[in-house]
């Protein structure tokens, strides 16, 4: 069937399966920041913005996605480098493979939520697997980004 759908702001039409995930249809179509990690909404790596809604496109339908805007990393990539340095800033080492998907949360999250605490950040985040940090300086680049966006609590 074809469907019609909006990536950074950029219009598509394109002919999917019924059952094709959005991941899939991403891929396809160029957006390679869009990784397959688990396929089962765990991990949190293909993570993108839909009308406004952090989703995890493995589980996404496409068809759900016609007419609607879908936002990628090559959507944001001037915040994406800001948010990495942040990241990188904390000692956050990362291989990258799990990256867009982080980006795109903390994205969503700044906002979602007001004044968020670290507590609120952990919870936010509990989907998005790395298995090249600790976590801890993620956390803290996060806080600090937020900070200077003025979306942090003190």
């Amino acid at each position: 069937m074809e469907i019609e759908l909006t990536v950074n702001d950029i219009q598509f039409k394109t002919l999917v399966e019924p059952d094709e995930m959005l991941l899939d249809t991403l891929r396809r179509l160029g957006f390679k920041s869009v990784k397959r990690g688990c396929d089962t909404t765990s991990c949190g790596i293909c993570s993108v913005i839909v009308d406004g809604k952090l989703v995890p496109s493995c589980s996404y339908y496409s068809v759900r996605a016609a007419g609607k805007s879908v936002l990628t990393v090559e959507g944001i990539q001037e915040e994406a480098r800001r948010i990495g340095a942040y990241l990188t800033a904390e000692g956050a080492e990362q291989c990258g493979f799990c990256s867009p998907g982080l980006v795109m949360a903390v994205y969503a999250m700044k906002n979602e939520l007001r004044n968020p605490t670290l507590a609120d950040i952990k919870h936010y985040l509990a989907g998005n697997m790395c298995r090249c940090s600790g976590y801890e300086g993620q956390h803290r680049g996060i806080l600090k980004y937020l900070e200077v966006c003025g979306n942090a609590s003190q």
